[in-house]
C-alpha cells in the first residue's frame, strides 16, 4: 500500500514539471496531456546534451535535442513528432537516434548546434543549385532544341487573341536542324558551343552556295540561343555578333521579278505541253488571280470556297493567314473557272484521289494538301536550260523558260498585283486584296474598314485581264475606278 501511494506520489510530480529518467519510453510519450507542458530528459554522457521529449496541453507529442550553447544558454533543436509505430512521425528509437548524431556533431565542436546547422543546409542548397546549373550546362544542342521547340515554336493563343510560335509548330526549323546543325554539334554541351562551330556550319552552307538557307539557319540559331541564355542554360551567346552580311548568305535580296502581260501570254502558249499537272497549271492561274500566297493556295479546302449557281456566292475565305487575320478573296470569271476545273479533276478521279477530297489541292495519297514545295520544284525543273537532267525528274527543261528569266510562285503573286497597279487601282486597295497589314500602327489601330467593295472591282478587272492574255485576246480598255462593285 506504502509502494503504491510513493508511485502516485512520484507520477503526480512528474506530470507537474521536469521528469529525469534513465530512458525515455513509448508509454511516457503517450501520458494523456496537462495543463503544462509535459517534459521528459534522458541525459547524455557528461558535456553531451540530452534527449528530450515533450507533451503539450494540446496533445501534441515532440522531440528535441537539448545543448548549452557558447554563450551558457540552453536552447532545444526540434528533432520531430512522436508516432509509435513510425507512420506519422518518429518513434522513441528513431528520434534518439537523430538526438546522439545530434550530440555527436555537437561533441566535435559545433557549440552554436542550430546556427552551425543552418548554415550547414544553406551551404548543401547553394551546392545542390551549382550542381543543377552545372547539369543544366551539360544539355546538348539537341536537349536545348526540344526545349525550345516546346515553349517557343509550337503555335499557341496569346491573352489578346493572336497565334504565337511558329504556324508549322517549328517543323521546317527542325528539319533545317537535323540537316545542317545536328550532325555537327547536336550531342555538344551547350557551354562548350564556340562562335567557331557556328562559323564552321555557315561556311559550309556558303561553300555550297546555298545563300538563302545560310541566313535562314543563321536567324534561327540566333532565336535559339538567345532562347537559351534566358533560361540561363548558357552564360554567353556565340552567335550574338554574328550577322547575314558577315558570316550568313550577305543580306536578303528583294526580289523585282513579274510577269509582263506578253511573258503571261508566252506562258499561257507554254503550259498545255509543259508536263506539269493538271493541278499545277491551275494553280499557276490562280495564284495570278487572287495574288494569295502559295502555302495558301494548295491548303484551300472546299468548305471555304463559296460558289453559287447564281453567281451571288462567289469568295474564298481564309480563316488563318500569315498576317494572323481571315482574309476573303472575291473570285472573278477567271478564277471560277479555275476552281471549277479543279473540282472536276476530283470528280473525275483519273489519279486515284479520293473523290472530293476536303483539299482543293489534295496530294497524291489523299490525305492531306499539296506540299507547296512540289509546285515549286515542278515549276523550277522546267526552267533549268543550261542544267543537267537529274534522274526521276521532268526532262522538259526549258518547257516554262520566259524570256524575262526565271520565275518563281512568289513572282505570280507579284504579277497580279502589279497588273492590278497598272489598270488604275490604288495601292492601299492592292494591299488589302494580299491581306497586307497597314505599315502605319495606328491606322490598324483606328482604321477597320477593308476597302471590300473596291477589292470586288480590282479582282474582277484583274481576271477579265488574265482572261483576254490566257486566250490570246486583246486587251480591253482600262476599267473606271469609280464603276459600281461587281457582285
Amino acid at each position: 500500500m506504502f509502494r503504491k501511494v510513493l508511485q502516485e506520489s512520484t507520477d503526480k510530480r512528474a506530470l507537474n514539471g521536469h521528469q529525469k529518467m534513465a530512458l525515455i519510453t513509448d508509454k511516457q510519450m503517450q501520458a494523456k496531456p496537462t495543463t503544462d507542458d509535459l517534459w521528459y530528459y534522458e541525459s547524455f554522457a557528461r558535456g553531451s546534451g540530452s534527449f528530450c521529449g515533450r507533451i503539450t496541453p494540446a496533445g501534441e507529442r515532440l522531440f528535441y535535442y537539448r545543448y548549452t550553447d557558447s554563450k551558457g544558454a540552453r536552447p532545444r533543436y526540434p528533432i520531430g513528432s512522436f508516432s509509435s509505430d513510425g507512420s506519422r512521425g518518429l518513434t522513441v528509437a528513431q528520434a534518439r537516434e537523430k538526438a546522439q548524431e545530434l550530440s555527436r556533431i555537437y561533441r566535435a565542436g559545433a557549440k552554436d548546434l542550430r546556427e552551425h546547422l543552418e548554415a550547414e543546409q544553406l551551404a548543401n542548397q547553394q551546392a545542390i543549385e551549382e550542381a543543377a546549373q552545372a547539369k543544366s550546362r551539360r544539355k546538348t544542342i539537341k536537349t536545348v532544341f526540344g526545349d525550345w521547340e516546346s515553349k517557343e515554336l509550337k503555335p499557341r493563343i496569346n491573352t489578346e487573341g493572336k497565334r504565337q510560335g511558329r504556324k508549322d509548330g517549328g517543323a521546317y526549323t527542325r528539319k533545317q536542324f537535323e540537316r545542317h546543325v545536328f550532325p555537327s554539334i547536336g550531342n555538344t554541351p551547350m557551354e562548350e558551343v564556340k562562335k567557331t562551330d557556328i562559323l564552321d556550319i555557315l561556311d559550309k552552307l556558303r561553300d555550297n552556295g546555298t545563300l538563302r538557307t545560310a541566313n535562314v539557319v543563321l536567324a534561327d540559331l540566333k532565336q535559339f540561343f538567345s532562347f537559351a541564355l534566358d533560361r540561363e542554360v548558357i552564360s554567353t551567346n556565340p552567335a550574338a555578333t554574328l550577322t547575314k552580311k558577315r558570316h550568313g548568305g550577305g543580306e536578303d535580296v528583294v526580289r523585282e521579278r513579274f510577269l509582263t502581260e506578253d511573258e503571261i501570254r508566252e506562258l499561257a502558249r507554254k503550259l498545255p505541253d509543259s508536263g506539269l499537272s493538271k493541278r499545277t497549271a491551275i494553280a499557276v492561274k490562280l495564284q495570278l488571280a487572287t495574288i494569295c500566297r502559295i502555302d495558301e493556295l494548295v491548303s484551300a479546302r472546299w468548305e471555304n470556297v463559296h460558289i453559287s449557281d447564281d453567281g451571288k456566292e462567289r469568295y474564298w475565305y481564309l480563316p488563318e493567314t500569315k498576317n494572323q487575320r481571315d482574309h476573303t478573296i472575291h473570285l472573278s470569271d477567271f478564277a471560277i473557272e479555275q476552281f471549277n476545273s479543279l473540282k472536276a479533276l476530283q470528280e473525275a478521279s483519273d489519279d486515284g484521289i479520293k473523290k472530293m477530297s476536303p483539299w482543293v489541292f489534295p496530294n497524291t495519297a489523299g490525305k492531306s494538301n499539296l506540299d507547296k514545295k512540289t509546285v515549286a520544284k515542278q515549276l523550277a525543273d522546267r526552267q533549268r536550260a543550261a542544267a543537267t537532267p537529274m534522274a526521276h525528274r521532268s526532262k522538259k527543261m526549258t518547257a516554262l523558260v520566259l524570256s524575262g528569266g526565271k520565275w518563281r510562285t512568289h513572282d505570280l503573286r507579284r504579277t497580279g498585283a502589279t497588273m492590278m497597279a497598272r489598270i488604275g487601282y490604288s495601292l492601299d486597295v492592292i494591299h488589302e486584296c494580299q491581306n497586307h497589314l497597314q505599315r502605319d500602327k495606328m491606322a490598324r489601330v483606328y482604321i477597320k474598314d477593308r476597302r471590300i467593295a473596291e477589292q470586288r472591282l480590282a479582282f474582277n478587272a484583274l481576271g477579265d485581264r488574265l482572261a483576254a492574255l490566257f486566250k490570246g485576246q486583246a486587251l480591253a480598255e482600262v476599267v473606271p475606278l469609280r464603276a459600281s462593285a461587281a457582285t
